[in-house]
């Protein structure tokens, strides 16, 4: 029918005309319908990827919201009919792959129809895709038939050539758990099966956690947060990064599920979870995608209940040039001024001048030449210094010895202390 009529959507015109195409009016209704989008989306911003004909970017509009189709070539189809309707959807020639807040903007809904499988790259796909939406995306995908397990092993099918349908830009095919794994994975806080269509799924990713609030679950202590790889509080967007999270909490039969940790608002799935006793938890999670940069509060619910107490982190923000100034050295068992028993291995440093987001991996310690690892930095306080604990590398030998503290460019002048 693509080749006989020439359109792939079919619309209903304001006179009553029906214009076919290879879908059905009442197909794309169906489709559409699977996702919880409301009727009214006055004063919402929506994207369509891969527009096509743009009978979903059409069918936005005329809900009342602000809308930009894209796809990766100029259809004039596209053109065609928005000049019919008197559309005043905004239309570019992308590639998804170029998404970002930068190109495109924030939406409150992205419409991913009929798109990921025709992409090599379905996984960096969903996680810019991510990074765009503020609420909502609706992921439309084929999948292999023969496994609608949701619960099966994940599996992803690569086509080279044209193994499938006989189209060479058909790349991959999951199965129905992959999918709803990958969605998670791209950094959704929510991932919602709404439908199993014929050789498609429809899935419904949400970036926050559900609104309702269970009064009745516990409200945990978050104790940390901090970068995955360095310990330090310093994220940078460009990158897939991690954090991990401590908290406390008298539930100790919480499942993977049921821990729904958030930055900046944005909820994302842990990938991984364990007890630490007496109550303690360690989590790892996804930083979210698409945080604007500045410090961001890192909380953390249990099975919907309360948010915890918030911690921060800093996203994509410079250090700024300051000189340091140790203004006190102890023994961190002995607590004495200006030495180190060297039957233990921790020295307690005051540190004033540290910018706000020195954190445990930028800023450094030097003690006779040697480098040692930063174990504590104290959060910033107005004008206060700020405790820098460090453990000494176990090389040092009794007598004098020189300290100083390093972050950027700058550093502090050498501190004598006494090594017993």
């Amino acid at each position: 029918m693509l080749a006989e009529t020439g359109w792939w959507h079919s619309f209903e015109l304001p006179d009553g005309t029906l214009v076919r195409g290879v879908c059905s009016l009442e197909g794309l209704k169906e489709r559409i319908a699977q996702f919880p989008i409301p009727e009214d989306l006055r004063g919402k911003r929506v994207l369509d990827i891969g527009a096509w004909d743009g009978w979903f970017s059409f069918e936005m509009e005329r809900r009342g919201a602000e809308v930009l189709a894209i796809d990766c070539w100029d259809n004039p189809r596209f053109h065609q009919m928005r000049s019919t309707l008197n559309s005043k959807v905004e239309y570019r020639e992308m590639d998804v792959f170029e998404l970002s807040t930068e190109t495109a903007g924030r939406f409150d809904i992205v419409l991913f129809m009929g798109v990921l499988y025709h992409l090599k790259h379905p996984l960096l796909a969903l996680e810019k895709v991510c990074s765009i939406a503020t609420e909502l995306v609706a992921v439309d995908s084929y999948i292999l038939a023969k496994d609608l397990d949701p619960a099966a092993r994940p599996v992803l099918e690569f086509y080279e050539t044209d193994e499938l349908e006989g189209q060479t830009d058909n790349w991959v095919g999951p199965n129905l758990a992959c999918l709803l794994a990958m969605c998670r994975t791209a950094g959704f806080a929510r991932v919602e099966l709404r439908k199993i269509l014929p050789f498609s799924a429809c899935v419904a990713c949400f970036r926050k956690w559900s609104p309702e609030i269970r009064a009745d679950a516990p409200v945990p202590e978050l104790t940390g947060a901090i970068h995955n790889n360095n310990g330090g509080i310093n994220f940078d967007s460009r990158r897939d990064e991690y954090l991990t999270g401590y908290f406390k909490t008298a539930d100790d039969d919480l499942q993977l599920s049921d821990i729904q940790p958030q930055v900046g608002g944005f909820g994302v799935r842990p990938v991984a979870a364990r007890r630490l006793g007496q109550g303690g938890w360690q989590i790892n999670f996804k930083l979210p995608p698409g945080l604007t940069p500045g410090w961001h509060e890192v909380s953390l619910r249990l099975r919907n209940g309360p948010p915890s107490n918030a911690r921060r982190i800093a996203i994509d923000l410079p250090v700024a040039e300051s000189t340091p100034v140790i203004e006190g050295v102890r023994d961190g068992a002995t607590w004495e001024s200006d030495q180190l028993d060297l039957t233990g291995d921790i020295l307690a440093i005051w540190a004033s001048g540290l910018p706000e987001n020195a954190d445990a991996h930028n800023v450094q310690v030097v003690l006779n030449g040697g480098r040692c690892t930063v174990i504590f930095l104290e959060e910033a306080r107005a004008n206060q210094a700020r405790q820098v604990n460090i453990k000494v590398h176990s090389s040092l030998r009794p007598g004098a010895a020189d300290l100083w503290l390093q972050i950027g460019s700058r550093r502090t002048g050498p501190v004598p202390i006494e090594l017993r």
